[in-house]
This record gives C-alpha cells, structure tokens and sequence, in this order.
C-alpha cells in the first residue's frame, strides 16, 4: 500500500514578485479598487527603499515552504504518511484557492493548512482559515486548520535567542542590559476587535511575557506595541512604535531593542516600518535602536510548523 498523502497549505500574505506586480497586489488588498496615483507612489517608493526591492520578500516565502517541506519529509520518514506543501497567498498568485487547487489536482482528499503568523485573529488567521475551507469544499477536500501556535516552545526558543543576541551586542556596546528597553510589536488591527473579544492581542502579550521571562528582562524593561497601521477612518491598536519611541524619549531611555514578534520573515513592515521609519525616528530622538533578526526559514521555526502540522493531522 502507498503512503497517506496529506497536503499541507502553507499561507501567507503575499508580495510582488516584480515593481510591475505592485499595481494588481495593492489593487487586490483594495478588494478590487485601484489605488490613486499617489498611494501608489508612495507603497512603489517603500519597496525601491528596501535594498534588493521587492525580490528577496517573495524568496524568503518560498524558503519556509521549502524549509517546512524538508522538515515534514524527515519528521514522517518511516511512517504511512507523506505531507505534501503547497503555496496558498492572499493578494497575489498562488492564491489560498490556487493552492487548494492543486492539491486536488495531485489527487489529495486530506489537508492541513497553517499560515505563517503565530497569532489568531478573526482578521487576519480567521479569514485565511475561512477562504481555505471553502475553496476546500468545493474540491472534496476534507481540510483542518491550525489557529494558532504563539506558545511552541521552539517558536519560543527562536525568538528569545534571538533577542538575547541583541541584548548581548548592546552589552558588548558597553550599555548595560538592564537599561535596555524590549519593544515587542506586531502589526495592528482595527480597534473593533476589542469588541469581539478577538484573542489577537492576549496571545500577542502572552508570546511576548513568555520571552520576558525567558530573557529575565525585570519589571519594567519591556512593553508591547503596535506598527503598520493601516490608513483609514476607523480607529486601529495603539499606540503606534513611533510614538512608543517617544515615550521612551521622555522617560529618559537611551537604548531600544526592537522585537517583531509578529511578523515571521523580512518583508515591507520590518524592512522599511522598522529599519528605514522607525529606525530614523529613533536617530532624530537620540535613541540608540536595533531590531531582533527574523524568523525566516529557521530550523527551529520550521520544527514548530512541522509540529503543529503533524499534531492536528493525528
């Protein structure tokens, strides 16, 4: 007998993989309407900012599909089962339905899709979940979804040997690490999902106070704040890094260490919200600023996708 073939629905946001691209992504995340000539500009003018361009985003997805892709292989050796990985991204080809397309194309009935975002939120985790289900449907495919994984200990492990590096440069800097102010962010959301009781910014909080604990930061020396927010007439998650970093100013803190706990790989809301916005801001205040590197296609990334995979697959 052949092996249980499980597709495995990798998803994620989506960037362009050409200046081109950039029109149909931002006229997609428009649900249809196309940007004026000036929001285009200025989204064109943040990827020209970031050194490669658009490229390396698009490569670091593709990289963790990979990576994911060979983790799988090595966990199920020796087994019946066979996971199979497939793109499936919100605002540009493959999209979420492509992906469940192909599964069945390849003759896949069973699948687990996991997005590439630790945190559940109605908003964001909830309508890739929702999109796959019913594209899923509609081919046969019977499909379960991982929520979320803020709490795996090797997404945990990733992430606090990752700020413990930079807080050990900064010592190496002669700062001392107890004056070393954390700044945990994710991207924001629209403030209306306090009203529905979104777990969004509780498992947020919890993934970063589980790091605190692990770096034994002291009371104090860390806080949770937004980025990225989006342009419009409803009120979203405050307060914004920028003005966090002011805050900060005020209080009289000298070092700051950006931590993205939100974000999974290097793409536009770390390359340029962080590294080129953020980054000047803290220059204009005299702050010194660096940020954690990111996830991307770390092994100890890859092991807890592999792992919540093959847990909900059982």
């Amino acid at each position: 007998m052949g092996k249980r073939k499980v597709g495995v629905l990798v998803m994620s946001y989506g960037t362009p993989r050409s200046m081109e691209e950039i029109e149909p992504y931002y006229t997609h995340i428009r649900r249809g309407n196309p940007p004026s000539e000036e929001q285009l500009q200025e989204l064109t003018e943040r990827y020209e900012a970031i050194v490669g361009g658009v490229f390396p985003l698009r490569e670091h997805t593709d990289r963790q599909v990979q990576g994911l892709q060979r983790m799988l292989d090595r966990a199920a050796e020796g087994t019946d089962v066979q996971y199979v990985c497939y793109q499936g991204l919100k605002h540009v080809d493959p999209f979420i339905e492509d992906g469940i397309a192909a599964m069945a194309q390849d003759g896949i009935r069973e699948a687990v899709s996991v997005v590439l975002a630790p945190h559940y939120s109605v908003m964001s985790v909830g309508s890739y979940n929702k999109r796959a289900q019913e594209a899923a449907e509609q081919q046969d495919i019977v499909l379960k979804c991982v929520n979320s994984y803020h709490l795996h200990p090797d997404l945990l492990d990733a992430l606090t040997e990752r700020v413990q590096e930079q807080l050990d440069a900064y010592v190496s800097e002669g700062a001392p690490r107890e004056e070393v102010e954390v700044l945990f962010s994710a991207h924001s959301l629209p403030a209306r999902i306090l009203e529905m009781n979104d777990p969004y910014p509780d498992e947020l909080n919890a993934t970063a106070s589980a790091i605190a604990e692990r770096c034994e930061l002291k009371e104090g020396q860390w806080r949770f704040t937004w980025q990225s927010a989006g342009r419009t007439a409803a009120p979203w998650l405050g307060p914004d890094i920028l003005d966090t970093l002011d805050s900060l100013r005020q209080e009289g803190v000298k070092h700051v260490l950006s931590a993205p706990i939100g974000f999974v790989s290097d793409h536009l809301e770390v390359l340029y919200d962080l590294d080129i916005e953020a980054t000047q801001a803290a220059e204009r205040m005299n702050l010194n600023f660096k940020r954690i590197r990111m996830l991307n296609d770390d092994p100890k990334y890859m092991s807890a996708l592999a792992d919540v995979v093959m847990t909900l697959d059982q």
